[in-house]
């Protein structure tokens, strides 16, 4: 057996601080205090403005009804489609217009304020905001997205407002969608049973689906960008990867 005790020195004691490899793995994501801006990507921008004439073109057939409706006076050639599609949706057709099914109609009525709601929304946007080729929030990054990734950018009251008003939009669209598929769905599909399942999918399921799906991204985008400027405003940190609505850190 070796004794130890003419060692002139003490045994060190291990540290007990992590090394920096073990502190780099734990660290946690960064947090930044910053500017917030409204930041949505040119995503949102193009669906608007793909969507917004295709709603005014629905709700136009639905409140000129039976003018816009075949035999009607207006009913060509701009509502023309609009034949198929009353014998694919009855609600569309005249099954629905016979029986004063007032369901139409009022979800024509609330197509009208929605539309009014993003019409002030891009207003906003194009009057008070810029183009800006850095990453919109939520969307791939502009080397991978081109154009589309790329933001519109709005600061300050304007932003919060645009913000709120695209996100209430969204969910006023979102929800009204849902309704209009709980209403088959609670009705034994009533006005869309008697399709093949080859038309419903193209002419009723995908076309519909759009406005489930947009909406619900920008429910997405704007909802987390609520989120972010109320985290700003009283005065915490955002942690997140994603910070593409910071447009100065401090």
């Amino acid at each position: 057996m070796v004794s130890t005790r003419g060692h002139p020195q003490e045994f060190p004691e291990l540290p007990v601080t992590p090394t920096k490899a073990m502190q780099s793995k734990s660290t946690p994501p960064r947090s930044r205090n910053g500017k917030w801006a409204h930041t949505p990507s040119n995503i949102t921008l193009i669906w608007l403005f793909v969507s917004l004439p295709l709603v005014a073109w629905d709700t136009g057939y639905v409140m000129l009804r039976p003018h816009s409706m075949p035999g009607g006076n207006v009913h060509w050639p701009l509502w023309v489609p609009y034949e198929l599609y009353g014998k694919v949706d009855y609600i569309y057709g005249w099954k629905a217009f016979n029986d004063s099914n007032g369901f139409t109609a009022a979800q024509g009525f609330l197509n009208i304020v929605e539309s009014l709601m993003y019409m002030y929304y891009l207003y906003i946007l194009y009057a008070y905001g810029t183009q800006n080729a850095a990453r919109g929030r939520g969307a791939p990054k502009p080397a991978m997205a081109g154009f589309l990734g790329e933001q519109r950018h709005v600061e300050g009251q304007k932003g919060a407002v645009a913000v709120l008003v695209g996100f209430s939009a969204a969910v006023m669209t979102v929800s009204k969608t849902i309704l209009y598929w709980m209403n088959e769905f609670y009705s034994g599909f009533d006005n869309i049973g008697h399709n093949k399942w080859m038309d419903l999918t193209f002419l009723w399921i995908i076309p519909n689906g759009a406005w489930l799906v947009l909406p619900a991204y920008i429910i997405y985008v704007t909802g987390g960008e609520i989120v972010q400027g109320l985290t700003i405003a009283a005065g915490g940190v955002v942690t997140s990867s994603d910070d593409t609505t910071l447009v100065k850190t401090e």
